[in-house]
């Protein structure tokens, strides 16, 4: 353990900021006083051999930190050290940091098993937090003044955040990915929390910014390009940087389990595709006897990642990496050395993304991309690069003081989900310097199956668990909302983090159980406990079985009516997971993907090779694809709008969008139609308002027919077309237009909150939005009743599909098919085989008389005994 010194003038002093620190930690850490002198008429100074005894008497492997006040404080700390060897004097640090908040972070840090440097850079940052409360701006890492042609002229944008989570990880490295494409020097300030402007290419400067849901940002662009670059950056705002693609139509993941474990060693899991915005996890099939009371060897911790898991522990304890700070003659070749360790951790972190992208998919995989953008920060470069020309020092410890200036910056932070990302900063870091120091990566593989046990996890250490051996996870530190929480939700592993340091005692192969959806652990549990978890085990185990048993037949109701069950896919990866969960056909392809994260619109042939694809895997299963839904609110940045919009959920999006780009709409006409020859292809129009539209767009696509006619390209010319029912005008005319097409898709997430008027994205009014208000309901009704009395089917892709709750409700309205996200088919397809349509009916004509959306959903838990 590292120890603590405290030097000071005073000893009254000394021993009230002891007694302060050691409260922190109930006496944990080892600290030691060095205060006062033996003259009761003049009590107040420094002894060197005071300070040499208290040193010696916290004295370790771990190293020591002094704390001093001033003046001869100093001195007298640079004297005591003179008497011990150099060997021990390489494990003694004197730190500049204030008496009183230093010492009570470092014995926090100290605490939490962090390294000697760790343990000082949260010394050294302690005063933040009380300057950023006053309101005094101070940065680690300063802003360096830009270089840009100070003739060009200077932009800018004001914008409200209208993620829930702000820019946590992802959307900080969309943000800083999309400002280094341009020439013109990108700054940004938060106005709310009044910072300073910082570089917009700085993964670590903006994310620090703290930007939460709400906040208004300034963003300033000077340059030759310095209008496309806040056209780019102002679209990933409207877009709410794909979080809001991802919901469109998208559905809450239902929990998929792992099987065939060993007897001996038993896991189950629920992965969360849902990730760092969806924490909260579904409950299992409750039991007759919960474990909830306290017994011998139980420990309470947070419940990360839920599931059962019973079997041997194993620790896991990472290489620590012994970093000495030394005078170098030849300061180029250190930052070389800095250079070719980054370059091969971005190699490294690389390959970790691409395995991460196999086992977790691409949006959970995308932690990773922030870790690259950190390696390419040109702040951090320029301030490491910096550091060893000036101080002449060694490239690992410039890295790792300036990794933990940024670490510390982001600790500082007042929101505690952006403090959560400073994992992400030491797993990076940390992989630099242990390629700097030549240490090999540490070893994660277990021969047996078991469950590991850790001080902390990092993302990249998650990432490489192979779920069939680590079988549950035990941590002393970490959330619920970490990146390596998220991972191992995403896996399937159970997890209880933050249990009581005392597990890191225990010997490999103890048995422990544990139940990560209550967040506990047990070791040596007695025989009632693991009888208790066996039968929660396998009540989940059972109930999976059976949902996959039936994936891949029909979806047929009690009393013998066909549901067809089809998938919201966006991504060539999706479809081949919908196929193999039982997906009948994708009732949704939402093609802005191919449009996204590009600086110009995809061509005939790129759209036609992706369309292709996805149907040759569907092989023959019906494939509706959505034209282009961008615009107002998921602007392109290579089109430019011309004017902000006030409310861009009301504004020039969907098929409005469309009809006034006709170049890009015929093209994807043209790629849909190509495509179409020997598959089951269908389009549909989204955001639907009148016959208009859709009269207009059959216009244009009789005309890009004609034109594929006159060339000789074969298509399928009885090719359906269809469209979204989004927005109460396409309610209200439903009979019109259902005589004008051949299928309906209701899009509750969008119907929902035009319906309520309220945006989802708002804090003060997203409860409102919700698809099982009796308001929603009774459109949804009028749409299908429409759809019916014009021959025409009628699906539903909104996040209500998935939604087995709602199951004998839609089934009730008359739905003749749900799309749902590929992992959730098989639950989906399990609840409809447990329902008739004459219960169903009954129980609608109940729930469009309720009050609430709460009642509702009372109401289905009370009548309908499964859900």
């Amino acid at each position: 353990m590292i120890g603590i010194v405290i030097v000071s003038h005073s000893k009254q002093l000394a021993l009230g900021v002891r007694e302060l620190a050691a409260q922190m930690v109930q006496g944990e850490v080892p600290i030691a006083i060095a205060a006062g002198i033996e003259d009761p008429e003049n009590p107040l100074g420094t002894d060197s051999i005071q300070v040499y005894e208290a040193i010696a008497s916290v004295l370790s492997d771990d190293g020591v930190l002094v704390l001093m006040d001033l003046g001869s404080a100093l001195l007298s700390a640079e004297m005591a050290i003179e008497f011990f060897s150099e060997a021990q004097q390489q494990k003694m640090y004197l730190c500049e940091a204030p008496l009183v908040e230093g010492a009570i972070a470092a014995v926090v840090a100290a605490a939490s098993n962090r390294d000697i440097h760790q343990v000082m850079a949260e010394a050294r940052g302690a005063i933040l937090a009380k300057a950023t409360q006053l309101g005094v701006v101070s940065s680690s890492l300063s802003l360096v003044t830009p270089t840009t042609d100070v003739k060009s002229p200077t932009r800018e944008i004001r914008l409200i955040v209208s993620n829930r989570l702000g820019l946590h990880a992802r959307p900080a490295a969309q943000f800083v990915a999309t400002a280094a494409r341009f020439k013109s020097q990108i700054l940004v300030q938060n106005l709310t929390r009044n910072t300073e402007l910082v570089r917009g290419e700085s993964i670590n400067q903006v994310t620090t910014l703290g930007v939460r849901q709400g906040h208004e940002l300034l963003i300033t662009a000077t340059g030759s390009d310095a209008d496309e670059a806040l056209a780019a950056l102002q679209g990933l705002f409207a877009n709410n940087f794909g979080e809001a693609a991802r919901s469109c139509c998208s559905n809450k993941e239902e929990p998929a389990l792992k099987t065939g474990l060993p007897s001996q060693a038993t896991g189950v899991g629920l992965p969360n595709p849902e990730g760092e915005d969806n924490v909260a996890l579904n409950s299992p099939p409750t039991l007759h006897h919960e474990v909830t009371s306290a017994t011998h060897g139980e420990l309470s911790g947070i419940a990360a990642s839920a599931g059962v898991a019973i079997a041997p522990v194993v620790h896991y304890q990472p290489t620590q990496i012994s970093i000495t700070e030394y005078h170098v003659d030849e300061p180029d070749r250190e930052w070389q050395r800095v250079q070719t360790a980054i370059h091969t951790a971005r190699q490294e972190i690389q390959a970790v993304f691409s395995q991460a992208s196999l086992q977790i998919g691409d949006a959970e995989a995308a932690i990773f991309d922030a870790q690259l953008l950190f390696l390419e920060d040109p702040v951090l470069l320029e301030a490491a690069h910096q550091r060893i020309l000036e101080h002449h020092i060694n490239a690992e410890a410039a890295w790792q003081t300036v990794v933990d200036e940024v670490a510390t910056s982001y600790r500082t932070l007042e929101d505690s989900y952006l403090q959560e990302r400073v994992d992400d900063v030491v797993d990076v870091g940390q992989r630099v310097l242990r390629l700097l120091a030549g240490n090999a990566p540490a070893n994660l593989h277990l021969e047996e199956p078991a469950i590991l046990v850790a001080t902390d996890l990092t993302p990249s250490d998650t990432a490489r668990l192979d779920s069939t051996k680590v079988l549950g996870i035990c941590t002393t530190l970490g959330s619920a909302t970490s990146h390596s929480a998220i991972i191992a939700r995403t896996l399937g592993i159970p997890a209880v983090l933050g249990v009581d340091a005392q597990v890191l005692h225990l010997a490999d192969g103890t048995l422990m159980a544990l139940d990560g959806e209550s967040g506990k652990a047990w070791v040596e549990p007695e025989s009632h406990i693991l009888d208790l978890l066996e039968a929660k085990r396998e009540a989940w185990q059972t109930a999976q079985q059976e949902a996959r048993a039936t994936a891949h037949q029909p979806a047929i109701t009690r009393d013998g009516r066909q549901v067809s069950v089809f998938a919201n896919i966006g991504s060539i990866n999706d479809v081949q997971v919908a196929v193999a969960s039982g997906a009948e056909g994708v009732g949704l392809l939402r093609t802005e993907f191919l449009y996204l994260d590009r600086t110009s619109a995809p061509t005939e042939e790129e759209q036609l090779e992706v369309y292709q694809a996805i149907a040759q895997v569907l092989d023959n299963r019906p494939l509706i694809i959505r034209t282009l839904d961008v615009g107002g609110d998921k602007p392109l940045p290579y089109l430019r709008v011309g004017f902000p919009e006030a409310n861009p959920f009301l504004g020039w999006r969907g098929i409005r969008f469309c009809l006034d780009h006709l170049d890009l709409f015929k093209t994807q006409l043209r790629a849909i139609l190509r495509a179409s020859v020997g598959h089951q292809i269908k389009i549909m129009l989204p955001m639907i308002a009148s016959v208009t539209e859709v009269r207009a767009a059959k216009v244009i696509l009789g005309e890009v027919q004609a034109e594929l006619n006159q060339a000789g390209i074969a298509f399928d010319a009885a090719m359906k077309v269809g469209i979204m029912v989004e927005v109460p005008a396409a309610v209200a005319i439903a009979d019109q237009l259902a005589a004008e097409v051949d299928f309906f898709s209701i899009g509750t997430n969008d119907l929902s909150q035009y319906v309520m008027a309220s945006d989802r994205t708002n804090p003060r009014v997203a409860n409102l939005v919700n698809a099982l208000h009796p308001a929603v309901l009774r459109m949804v009704q009028q749409t299908i009743q429409a759809a019916h009395a014009a021959g025409i089917s009628v699906g539903l892709c909104g996040e209500l599909a998935a939604d087995t709750l709602a199951a004998p409700i839609l089934l009730g309205l008359g739905l003749d098919e749900l799309s749902v996200n590929p992992q959730s088919i098989p639950g989906v397809k399990q609840a409809i085989t447990r329902l008739s349509i004459v219960e169903s009916e009954a129980l609608v004509a109940s729930a469009l008389q309720q009050d609430s959306a709460e009642h509702v959903r009372e109401l289905i838990s009370t009548s309908v005994p499964s859900a």
